[in-house]
């Protein structure tokens, strides 16, 4: 089984599965590719059928999309527990990644991961100033303090065991720290703060941030 992902340093879409994949315990090789020449970018298309990252090889076949991978590892691993167990909390931890995969379109304009803005590392820059990132910010803060009332008394993450949804809000996480928001500015009582905090010490994700900060990107 292999994940090929974008490059570790800005790959947001590429961290998501991955982190799924190792607290799957699954067992898989990480393949790094990049797409900054035409020749790149044309490999990059013989091996995915979208033309993007981040896609899973296995068993002869060729999954892509973040989600999909996501989805299929819960099915293939459900020793794993990937979504809660509780059947209202595991509607609303889909409802709150769903949200995150196809939302938050200022957050991820205006507050980019790419070259000069990894997702590895520590802060750098500044968040600009904007109504929608605004809202968006204020949203997140919201919803995560609220799903932490909800259902996290039994830990640190989102619905208290770790889970997908968890993976899909780590590369906000990252944005958070690199962009330097302050989300007590945006409602945060430090209950959304608390869950910044857990996402980027998560072990898994320390292991990605190391690999990205060894690689070379030259």
């Amino acid at each position: 089984m292999e994940l090929i992902v974008g490059p570790r340093l800005f790959s947001t879409w590429s961290l998501r599965p991955w982190l799924v994949l190792r607290r799957a315990g699954a067992v898989f090789d990480t393949r790094e590719v990049w797409y900054r020449s035409e020749a790149e970018k044309a490999e990059l298309r013989r091996l995915s059928p979208s033309g993007f990252v981040p896609l899973l090889k296995v068993e002869g076949e060729t999954i892509w999309d973040t989600l999909s991978i996501s989805e299929w590892a819960a099915e293939r691993y459900p020793e794993a527990h990937l979504w809660p167990v509780d059947p209202i909390a595991r509607a609303l931890a889909r409802s709150a990644t769903a949200e995150m995969h196809s939302g938050f379109h200022a957050l991820r304009d205006l507050c980019g991961m790419g070259p000069d803005h990894p997702i590895a590392g520590e802060a750098r820059s500044p968040a600009p100033s904007d109504p929608g990132l605004d809202r968006e910010l204020a949203r997140l803060a919201e919803l995560w303090t609220q799903m932490r009332g909800r259902f996290g008394a039994g830990g640190p993450w989102l619905f208290g065991d770790w889970s997908i949804a968890d993976a899909f809000f780590t590369p906000v996480a990252a944005r958070v720290r690199h962009y330097q928001i302050d989300l007590s500015a945006h409602g945060d009582d430090g209950t959304a703060a608390a869950y910044v905090a857990a996402l980027l010490a998560q072990p898994h994700f320390r292991e990605w941030e190391a690999a990205a900060l060894s690689s070379n990107v030259d």
